[in-house]
């Protein structure tokens, strides 16, 4: 009976050890990049390059009220509990501001309240806005063990409420910290304003739309900015660069990068977008001239709604004539 009593006890044992393990691993977050159990702080620097060109997108290019360029960089560091913006989720309120009028005080609000109510952000960090399509920005970003994603949002200037950004990059890989990353960055629709073309008036989205990107294809309608159909993928128009901050023996910061190095790297690799000429459709046909009793001719017309650029297909004629009888003849 003691044999039994024992053998019962230790079963017991057992299963509340099991229970207790897997009520645990239940709590960690799923899949082995998101768990990170490197040393508890890293220091970063994130380096913001504009390579939104006129070569690389010469249509509708912004070149004046205002000319093409970039708002400031807002960003957080965060565990997997929050999402600054998600694609093919609804932009919060705050996001919405951003990306429509480059007003960050909603969205400062909403990071607050995250970071006070679930402790899920970790600290917030900016860079100053870019005055033309390229160039750079940089700052420095601090992340935690527990709170090792990255994202951010840079406003498309001028835009309806197209912007970039990056959702939870994760710095931490294990047990350490990455030393470097480095995202091509492609534009997004916050799904809150209908405008097809950089400078379209304000046309809110009802019911408002979910985030979704932007493609040389999609939106897929002739006016839309970024409407490149010969294109397999747009370029990048942007590019961002995040490198771990050394460290000395003493806890000092050590040798730094250069940050001019990486912008110029990006600067260098500037591609060139092909954009063939658009045409309207033709006129009707003009009046039949001539000689009564003779062959007479007529013309009609069409005008260029965008002039190629980038070796892009030419225009082609204009004005087309054809014979007619001659109106009007007694």
């Amino acid at each position: 009976m003691e044999n039994l009593m024992l053998g019962y006890s230790s079963c017991k044992v057992i299963w509340t050890l099991l229970i207790t393990i897997l009520g645990y691993t239940s709590c960690l977050p799923v899949g082995d990049d998101s768990v990170c159990t490197a040393e508890e702080v890293a220091k970063y620097s994130i380096v913001f390059a504009g390579k939104w060109s006129q070569a690389a997108f010469p249509k509708q290019y912004p070149l004046y009220r205002p000319p093409a360029q970039w708002s400031s960089l807002l960003g957080v560091t965060h565990s997997s509990d929050y999402n600054m913006w998600k694609k093919d989720e609804y932009a919060s309120n705050g996001v919405r501001d951003f990306a429509e009028k480059g007003e960050a005080w909603t969205l400062m609000k909403e990071i607050e309240a995250a970071g006070e109510k679930i402790q899920s952000v970790h600290g917030i960090f900016s860079a100053p806005a870019i005055s033309s399509g390229t160039g750079q920005t940089f700052t420095e970003l601090e992340a935690h063990s527990r709170h090792s994603l990255v994202s951010f949002v840079v406003r498309i200037v001028p835009s309806p409420d197209w912007f970039v950004g990056v959702d939870s990059l994760n710095l931490c890989e294990g047990d350490h910290w990455k030393e470097q990353e480095t995202v091509e960055l492609f534009p997004y629709d916050a799904g809150t304003d209908s405008g097809f073309t950089f400078s379209s008036p304000n046309f809110a989205t009802i019911p408002q739309d979910t985030v979704t990107e932007i493609t040389c294809s999609s939106p897929s309608h002739p006016a839309n900015s970024f409407y490149y159909p010969k294109l397999k993928s747009l370029p990048p128009i942007a590019r961002v660069t995040i490198v771990k901050l050394k460290r000395n023996q003493l806890g000092l910061p050590g040798s730094q990068p250069n940050l001019t190095a990486i912008g110029n790297e990006i600067d260098d690799s500037v591609s060139e977008t092909p954009l063939d000429c658009e045409i309207s459709l033709w006129s009707s046909w003009g009046l039949c001239r001539g000689t009564c009793g003779k062959i007479g001719t007529k013309t009609r017309t069409r005008y260029v709604r965008l002039q190629p650029a980038n070796n892009g297909t030419p225009c082609p004629n204009l004005d087309e004539e054809t014979e007619c009888e001659p109106d009007n003849c007694v």
